[in-house]
C-alpha cells in the first residue's frame, strides 16, 4: 500500500490530464468542426500544396489585411454611419437645426433656419 496519502489537488491534476489525454484520442464534434474548417480553409485558398513557410507568410499578410479592415471598421464606421443617418433624417424631415453635421457647418444651434439665412450662410462662406 502507499505510505503517504494523496492529496485532492494531485487527484484533480491526474483527472485533468486523462481528460485532455482522452480528448486528443477521442476528438469532439467541436474539435472535428474546427479541423473540417481548416481543411475547407486550406483547400478554398490552395494551401495544401504551399511549404510551411509559404503559408505562413500567406496567413500573415491575410491576418494582417484583416487586422487593418476590421481596426478601420471601428473607428470610422460609426461615425459614417452618425452621418448617413444625419442626412438621412435631413431628407425625411427637411430640418437643417437637428442635423448636426449641417447645424455644426453652418454654425446655428438654437434658431431655426430659412431658406433665406441657408443662401446667406452659403454665400458668406
Amino acid at each position: 500500500m502507499l505510505s503517504t496519502p494523496i492529496s485532492l489537488p494531485t487527484v484533480f491534476v491526474g483527472a485533468a490530464i486523462i481528460f485532455l489525454f482522452a480528448l486528443a484520442l477521442y476528438p469532439s464534434s467541436l474539435l472535428r468542426w474546427f479541423q473540417r474548417k481548416r481543411y475547407q480553409y486550406e483547400v478554398t485558398f490552395s494551401l495544401y500544396m504551399l511549404t510551411p513557410t509559404e503559408k505562413f507568410i500567406f496567413n500573415s499578410i491575410l491576418f494582417l489585411f484583416l487586422a487593418m479592415v476590421s481596426i478601420a471598421v471601428a473607428l470610422y464606421l460609426p461615425r459614417h454611419v452618425r452621418i448617413i443617418a444625419h442626412r438621412a433624417y435631413y431628407y425625411v424631415s427637411g430640418d437643417l437645426v437637428k442635423n448636426g453635421t449641417t447645424s455644426a457647418v453652418l454654425g446655428t444651434t438654437a434658431e431655426i433656419l430659412t431658406p433665406t439665412t441657408v443662401a446667406e450662410a452659403i454665400g458668406s462662406a
